[in-house]
């Protein structure tokens, strides 16, 4: 018996197609990357108890701002 997929049978789950269909009016904005392309952005993981201090990135870029301005 022949175990190969028919013209018209549904690709396996493994196999690639050709041609992938993109629906545009799903695609939501990627949250890491910059808007113009002027800035690099960095992911660090906080560990929870720091966390739960600095709730936001602004917090967390401007207390390490005010350290680097205190360092000699």
């Amino acid at each position: 018996m022949n175990n190969l997929p028919s013209e018209n049978s549904p690709p396996a789950a493994d196999e690639l197609l050709d041609e992938y269909r993109l629906d545009y009016t799903k695609v939501k904005p990627n949250r890491f990357a910059t808007h113009d392309g002027s800035q690099k952005r960095i992911v660090v993981v906080l560990d929870e108890d720091v966390a739960q201090v600095f709730t936001t990135p602004e917090s967390v870029n401007r207390m390490l701002r005010a350290l680097i301005e205190s360092m000699p």
